[in-house]
């Protein structure tokens, strides 16, 4: 496959949604991700037209796009599996350590993740990275908000930002990272925590920088 020009990140968007959406086969249990990449993803897949397939998305924004292009999705609490989910990123390393929930979905996005028997991340060149670094999105719970602040350290609450869609309250840890893996259990381990924007190379199963497949 060919990859889009450098520095033309919309031809970026674009060529990655098409990628990804010719993964999809009809009948397919398809997670819907959050976030431009995906928008892109979103109208190839519909204009697909492929029949019998079962959405769930990851935001009220991507269900709100979803419906007028066709995309029948459904509460995901039926499902136990997905058979393939796509999604963008703010950040994704060689390694496919990842960073997302620039749009504060990043819960819904990880459990969506999760649940895919393939993960597929598609991206711009411009979130390649060698190694991820701050800002990483937080949902943190409204209970012992203050004190779950104090023992993260380093994090940031978002000015002005809306509820998560789960009631959650969105923040930043805005701390260099030296070892995501140790972070990513720091923050797994702490009660107040309802998810983090880090993503492990386990999660992902292909990365998509244009129509380019990073494997």
């Amino acid at each position: 496959m060919g990859s889009a020009e450098p520095g033309n990140v919309d031809d970026q968007h674009r060529e990655a949604g098409e990628a990804a959406a010719l993964l999809v086969e009809p009948g397919m249990r398809v997670g819907l991700g959050t976030g431009v990449t995906v928008a892109w993803f979103l109208r190839a897949l519909a204009q697909r037209r492929l029949p019998g397939l079962r959405c769930v998305a990851t935001s009220p924004d991507t269900e709100a796009a979803a419906g007028p292009l066709g995309l029948a999705v459904e509460p995901f609490t039926e499902l136990d599996r997905l058979d393939i989910a796509v999604d963008g990123a703010d950040q994704i390393t060689p390694d496919h350590w990842a960073v997302k929930g620039g749009h504060g979905a990043h819960l819904r996005e990880k459990i969506v993740a999760a649940a895919a028997d393939r993960f597929v991340v598609i991206v711009s060149a411009e979130k390649l990275v060698e190694a991820v670094g701050p800002p990483v999105p937080l949902e943190l719970r409204r209970f012992g908000l203050a004190s779950t602040i104090r023992r993260v350290g380093h994090a940031q609450l978002r000015d002005g930002a809306p509820a998560t869609p789960d009631g959650g309250v969105l923040a930043d840890y805005l701390a260099p990272i030296a070892d995501p893996a140790t972070l990513a259990r720091e923050l797994d381990a702490n009660p107040g925590v309802a998810a983090h924007g880090l993503f492990a190379p386990n999660l992902i199963h292909d990365v998509f920088v244009g129509s380019r497949s990073l494997g």
